[in-house]
């Protein structure tokens, strides 16, 4: 987990004060990110996670760990994929989005970001039942 210390910006102009932003903010830019790579079906949570979505809270930073290390910043983001997809393609798509929006968003330029697989999860298949007929009496099969 990161730090509570909050990352300071820099500023190319001078500037009125300090800009602070807290570390979830940047785990949370990072998630949202790597969600939207096609091909990502869902990012590791914990079970406070887990039990926050049932509640209607959605965790927007899980699955990601920030590390800091000095000035030098890096995030680990643990996904799951969807079957079928490219690993190597999807996880460098993963990786050029992250970094690139935080750079966008924060101006912050990340010195890694590490992409680990924790599953592949197949399509769900389509039920062939037809909910007006739930015992398929209209095609002749009832006995």
């Amino acid at each position: 987990m990161a730090e509570s210390k909050s990352i300071v910006l820099a500023s190319q102009k001078p500037t009125l004060g300090q800009i602070e932003v807290a570390p979830e903010v940047i785990e949370i830019i990072a998630g949202i990110a790597a969600n939207q790579v096609e091909g990502v079906y869902s990012m590791r949570g914990s079970l406070a996670n887990s039990l926050n979505e049932l509640f209607g809270r959605k965790s927007r930073g899980k699955g990601i760990k920030l590390e800091q290390d000095g000035d030098k910043l890096g995030v680990e983001i643990y996904v799951f994929l969807n079957y079928g997809v490219s690993v190597p393609k999807v996880a460098l798509e993963i990786q050029e989005k992250v970094k690139q929006q935080l750079l966008f968003m924060t101006g912050l330029n990340l010195e890694t970001v590490d992409v680990y697989v924790q599953g592949v999860v197949p399509e769900k298949q389509a039920q062939g039942v037809d909910p007006d007929d739930l015992f398929g009496e209209e095609n002749g099969d009832s006995k």
